[in-house]
């Protein structure tokens, strides 16, 4: 089970507080899927009142869009959320569920778009693939799952060769490599690699990997641990995939690091950090893939133990940050200056739901979308592209025990 130090997959407990999700079942993942054609549960809202006649507005189009949760929590999901989008006015609807997948929390597709991937957060942790309907339509199919070795998983990524799957094994404190054959289907793990050193950080038990992405150069692996308060850099080795560590960097003790996000130009990347409430620049020396952090700055959003930052993501120009924030419920927005090397606070917005896990922009960038854990709904803001100012795009989209949203 989880230790009690990270309340990411918490509920409130008895005093109001986060405490950690426990793990409510272990065990193989249903071979079969079935897609239900019916929208239950995942409900559309009411639009939200268009401030212009059809006539004045462009057309619209409508995107996919897949809802992660969890499905041994009470209330939680059967599988995997699906639903569409409307890239103009920004409103959800359902569209059924993959079902045949265990606690689905985090989700990426691959790079050429025809396979997405979940994490299976439980004890016994697992990486699934589902295909994805071409042009012609049908229906997402799961292609089978495969053992992470560890507990817990909590993020995954496809390296951008699209030859291998990313896993962070959040409660044993691994990263692990598998191999994505032409069909989009996952192979045996070819390497799992479990944080040592350094030494947890205080109130820690031991290490919890909680993220792994692939520098935007291509040419490093980094993962942050939360338990070590450490991020470490790998280089993967792309014909046997697996990882060597070449370097890593130390967060301030108590620090909690949990999601790093890269500027565009690649040569910074800012970390939120969950246990104390803050987020980092840090300077990022694709040569070397060395990380180096700079000083903590304020989320905007209260004192460290009543509030938990989660995910940062950045605009594609690169001239603006966003920050879920847990606790506060709120969206830090900052201004992203000197070239990437600084973050300016702007201010915080309302997020409209409660305990936002997970941020995502839509390709466009014009789109904000963040899943409320605890109120169990996604709320979507407009990005001005300007000032970079969000504007709720009308009310939630119900959907159980939201964990992520990744719009496509």
């Amino acid at each position: 089970m989880h230790g009690n130090t990270e309340p990411s997959k918490g509920f409130t407990g008895s005093a109001g507080g986060p405490n950690r999700r426990r793990f409510l079942g272990v065990g193989a993942l249903a071979a079969a899927s079935v897609v239900a054609s019916a929208p239950a549960p995942f409900a559309a809202p009411a639009p939200a009142p268009a401030p212009a006649p059809a006539s004045a507005r462009p057309r619209a189009a409508t995107r996919p869009l897949f809802l992660g949760t969890y499905t041994s929590a009470e209330g939680g999901g059967t599988g995997v959320g699906l639903a569409t989008y409307d890239t103009v006015t920004g409103t959800i609807s359902g569209a059924g569920t993959v079902t045949g997948v265990e606690d689905p929390s985090y989700l990426a597709v691959h790079p050429d778009g025809t396979t997405l991937y979940t994490v299976n957060e439980r004890q016994d942790g697992g990486v699934t693939a589902i295909a994805l309907p071409g042009a012609g339509g049908g229906s997402p199919t799961v292609l089978g799952t495969r053992s992470t070795g560890g507990a817990g998983p909590t993020h995954l990524s496809v390296h951008p060769g699209g030859r291998w799957l990313l896993s962070a094994n959040y409660t044993s404190g691994s990263v692990a490599v598998h191999p994505v054959d032409v069909s989009g289907v996952l192979g045996e793990r070819t390497d799992l690699v479990t944080h040592s050193a350094p030494p947890p950080g205080p109130g820690q038990q031991g290490p919890h990997a909680h993220q792994i992405l692939t520098s935007p150069d291509g040419g490093h692996v980094l993962a942050v641990d939360l338990g070590n308060d450490t991020v470490y850099t790998y280089r993967l080795d792309t014909l046997a995939g697996t990882l060597a560590q070449i370097s890593y960097a130390r967060l301030r003790p108590g620090a909690g690091p949990r999601h790093l996000a890269f500027h565009p130009s690649g040569a910074f990347a800012y970390l939120a950090n969950e246990l104390d409430n803050t987020v980092v620049v840090c300077a990022y020396d694709a040569a070397t893939g060395e990380l180096t952090p700079g000083e903590p700055q304020s989320t905007g959003a209260g004192q460290a133990g009543g509030n938990f930052p989660a995910q940062l993501v950045v605009t594609g120009d690169g001239a603006f940050a966003y920050l879920a924030n847990r606790g506060h419920n709120s969206l830090t927005r900052y201004a992203v200056e000197a070239s990437g090397a600084r973050l300016r606070l702007l201010g915080t917005v309302t997020v409209g739901g409660d305990f936002p896990r997970q941020l995502a922009l839509s390709p466009a960038g014009d789109l904000l979308f963040a899943a409320n854990q605890r109120s169990s709904s996604v709320t979507v803001f407009h990005v001005d592209p300007g000032t970079g100012e969000l504007r709720s795009a009308g009310a939630p989209f119900r959907s159980p025990v939201a964990v992520c949203a990744l719009p496509l």
